[in-house]
């Protein structure tokens, strides 16, 4: 006897796409790809940046030399370029620098669970100002960082985000180079910025 079909009975079902999934493959295949770049998700873009400059990286060691007595002393780590997991479906951040402790939770093998870092730095450049400045403070107080600093060379100046939560950070507070900066808990510690403008007029360093 002969099956009379339903209409819809041949036809072959839709393949699904999850643009998400599609997007951190690429963003994986691409950190794989360019191992001398910085690779990251920034609000549903991938964002490749470009080796940084003498000065973005003397503001980094600058910031590790200030740091590295604290860390130390407290069994901490100084992780330069990170990558850090959000959450799921979120973005994928590397810090220009990152506190951790000694053995920090890890998504998969490389990605830092974002509410196990003690502070994220972002040093601002000239294609990331919004970014640095805007976007990543609010995902990083949405996802548990309980301190982020932005380092600004083009106006000399430091951003301290703190008190994290769900709608953003509850604390801000600017300083020019030069000026004290305390950063609260769980660092507790106040930098003395004033070396900072060593990066700015390295001729004058020497």
């Amino acid at each position: 006897m002969a099956k009379v079909l339903d209409k819809h009975e041949h036809m072959t079902p839709p393949v699904t796409v999850d643009p998400r999934a599609e997007l951190e493959q690429r963003w994986r295949q691409l950190c794989d790809e360019l191992p001398d770049h910085r690779v990251e998700i920034i609000y549903h873009r991938i964002v490749i940046s470009p080796m940084p400059g003498p000065k973005h990286n003397d503001v980094i060691f600058l910031l590790i030399e200030m740091l590295m007595p604290f860390t130390r002393l407290r069994g901490w780590r100084l992780w330069p370029d990170a990558s850090l997991f959000l959450g799921t479906n979120m973005d994928r951040y590397r810090p220009d620098l990152t506190v951790v402790p000694r053995n920090p939770r890890l998504w998969g093998e490389h990605e830092v669970h974002a509410d196990d870092v003690l502070l994220a730095v972002e040093v601002v450049s000239p294609s990331s100002q919004f970014d640095d400045h805007t976007l990543k403070p609010n995902f990083y107080a949405r996802s548990g960082v309980p301190l982020c600093l932005v380092v600004d060379i083009y106006d000399a100046s430091l951003r301290l985000f703190s008190e994290p939560s769900a709608e953003g950070y509850g604390k801000e507070h600017k300083v020019a180079f030069g000026q004290p900066l305390e950063l609260p808990g769980p660092m507790d510690v106040t930098l003395d910025t004033e070396v900072l403008w060593e990066a700015l007029r390295p001729e004058q360093a020497q």
